[in-house]
């Protein structure tokens, strides 16, 4: 009898966060191996005033509690995704939404880098390892590695990566640089 050298399948919980409107739902759903549940919510008069939609005027719904999916990165590894709301209002939601989670994504749009700072100052508070990925939605809006990090005076250890939301490669990549990230930091 030949000894059993299959791998236990390892499962991890990945958080995806960022400010509204930055496409935290739309990276859930590009990857997803199974259709994504989403809690994605008709707009209504009661955001008028609430909610910015200048850098997203097309926008008319938003995720109310959270979105999930899943990926398979290789036979024996899947990911859990959980993507959380964007709003100020439904951040009580959060540490439910991290807890056992070995990492984030902090997904940013760079047309609007203060809504940024809330989903870092979370990560760094709790000392959760993160990644920022800027979603690449205009080219005009383009900006270098160094110039993101330090307008979100971002540590030099923090990796950041642009990112296209609506495409499954870029959105895989960007999955593996977080889970090589918090790989990097348990070897440490």
């Amino acid at each position: 009898m030949s000894p059993d050298t299959s791998q236990a399948t390892l499962s991890a919980k990945i958080v995806i966060a960022g400010g509204f409107g930055v496409g935290k739902t739309t990276l859930v759903g590009s990857v997803s191996e199974i259709e994504p549940l989403t809690t994605e919510a008709v707009m209504t008069s009661a955001s008028v005033g609430v909610d910015d939609l200048s850098a997203v005027p097309d926008k008319t719904t938003t995720t109310v509690a959270m979105d999930f999916g899943r990926i398979s990165l290789d036979a024996d590894l899947i990911l859990y995704l959980f993507g959380t709301p964007g709003q100020d209002r439904f951040w009580f939601m959060w540490d439910d939404l991290t807890q056992g989670a070995i990492g984030a994504v902090v997904l940013i749009d760079t047309r609007r880098l203060a809504d940024s700072f809330g989903a870092i100052d979370y990560f760094e508070a709790r000392g959760v390892p993160f990644i920022v990925a800027h979603n690449v939605f205009g080219a005009e809006y383009r900006y270098t590695s160094e110039q993101i990090r330090e307008a979100l005076s971002l540590r030099p250890d923090v990796p950041i990566v642009a990112c296209d939301a609506r495409d499954r490669a870029s959105t895989k990549a960007t999955l593996i640089t977080l889970v090589e990230h918090v790989l990097s930091m348990i070897a440490a």
